[in-house]
């Protein structure tokens, strides 16, 4: 099983049955990867709102920050440097 396989095989994954694969985000062909790394407003709010009704929202937010995710979004927040941004601004 993937879970068993990966870094994801801790004991709270195991018990509660939840495996990154059941992400939202994932489709298994990664035709959303542009939409969650992307610098576009409406597509980071649209990652946000699929975030929002994935069962793996919290376990992703809190992985991406131990990770110190250098961007994207995970978990429903917009990630910098390894930090959550509050909003992101256009550009000019």
């Amino acid at each position: 099983m993937y879970a068993e396989t990966t870094d994801w095989a801790t004991t709270e994954n195991r018990e509660t049955g939840v495996v990154p694969s059941l992400g939202k985000c994932q489709d298994g062909a990664a035709t959303m990867v542009g939409l969650f790394f992307s610098e576009q407003l409406d597509d980071i709010a649209r990652a946000k709102a699929i975030c929002n009704t994935c069962p793996l929202q919290e376990s992703c937010f809190d992985g991406a920050l131990a990770r110190r995710e250098p961007w994207g979004v995970w978990g429903g927040q917009l990630f910098f440097n390894g930090k959550v941004l509050a909003f992101k601004r256009k550009r000019g």
